[in-house]
């Protein structure tokens, strides 16, 4: 993630800000430009219909009489708002989504709206678990399907959502995490489903063919192999090539946005033992340009070291419990050519 300065005054602000709070002046970010814009002036720009429902500090990039952002244009179903607490959920919900748009517009990856393109468009159904006549609760799952991710709202709630990362024995249960996942599996449809590379791809990720319902239920009884660490980024990766690849592919969404932000600051380290952490020019390009996947890694694994260091002087577990394998790397590679060769 950049880092972003208020227009009026100068002061640090950041991607979720809808005013300054040093000078008080309203603000907005501008997907097109991914920067801030300030709300002043004799012509300020229009505002997400969601900016009070949902805390969206997007502004309207698309002419009238649109009135959502390119973000909120993607939602299909949305929380009943006369719900404090949904209302609270999704906000958290949406903020997500957009730090997920942000890293989509960066690679300028295709995301058409199921109103713009019904077979391939991207949508989201943000729904709460419902309780019925006897008393049971039917509980959403979250998934994607055909283009459609869905997300129980009740991740948005930290304890809910530690909770259920505790007892699925997930390190790594996020929002961002969720959005980013499951987009991957959009992204699979869109870039390698139908795509001349889908060979290469079962050599790395697994036959996709594989009974699905199958391989996750004897993932849930049996769990991941003792090795999963020497191919796999996760857990979870193990159970399904398809769930491979969208491990695999927010894991790099997670390196490159995470890589973008350290660059943002300056940060760097040195990547021998007894090195510094230094402030000045990390490396010398645009993560979200990454010219190879190698490039990504040789910048990552020094900064992932430092932050557990200092997690672990607070007290705190690893910020980042992975391992990249080669084999995971390899993966990473793949998603990083089909990424450069859809950009050109």
């Amino acid at each position: 993630m950049k880092r972003f300065a208020c227009k009026t005054c100068g002061n640090e602000v950041y991607f979720d800000n809808q005013a300054c709070l040093s000078c008080g002046n309203g603000l907005a970010y501008d997907p097109n430009a991914f920067d801030m814009v300030s709300l002043a002036g004799p012509t300020p720009p229009l505002v997400c219909a969601n900016a009070g429902a949902a805390g969206c500090n997007w502004i309207v990039t698309d002419p009238a009489p649109e009135t959502f952002c390119t973000a909120c244009r993607h939602n299909r179903t949305v929380p009943d708002i006369s719900s404090e607490e949904n209302r609270e959920l999704w906000a958290a919900i949406e903020l997500a989504k957009r730090q997920l748009f942000y890293s989509l517009m960066r690679w300028n990856l295709p995301m058409p709206t199921k109103e713009e393109d019904p077979a391939n468009g991207l949508a989201f159904d943000f729904l709460a678990d419902t309780v019925k006549e006897d008393g049971t609760t039917e509980p959403v799952m979250t998934g994607h399907a055909e283009g459609l991710i869905t997300l129980n709202i009740a991740e948005g709630d930290d304890a809910e959502r530690e909770q259920r990362r505790t007892s699925m024995g997930e390190p790594y249960r996020t929002l961002v995490g969720h959005m980013r996942h499951e987009v991957g599996h959009y992204y699979w449809d869109r870039l390698v489903r139908d795509s001349d590379r889908i060979d290469e791809f079962r050599a790395l990720f697994g036959d996709e063919r594989e009974d699905y319902g199958a391989a996750l239920k004897r993932h849930y009884e049996s769990g991941p192999p003792a090795d999963w660490m020497q191919a796999h980024v996760s857990t979870y990766a193990t159970a399904h090539a398809w769930e491979d690849w969208a491990e695999t592919w927010a894991h790099w969404i997670h390196m490159i946005d995470g890589l973008e932000t350290a660059w943002s600051y300056g940060i760097t380290c040195d990547p021998r033992a007894g090195g510094t952490m230094t402030f000045g020019n990390m490396f010398q390009f645009d993560p979200y340009a990454a010219p190879g996947a190698q490039e990504v890694v040789d910048a990552w694994v020094p900064l992932t070291i430092a932050i557990n260091s200092v997690n672990r002087s607070l007290g705190q577990p690893d910020l980042y419990p992975f391992v990249l394998s080669t084999p995971v790397m390899e993966k990473l590679g793949f998603i990083h050519s089909l990424i450069a060769a859809y950009r050109g």
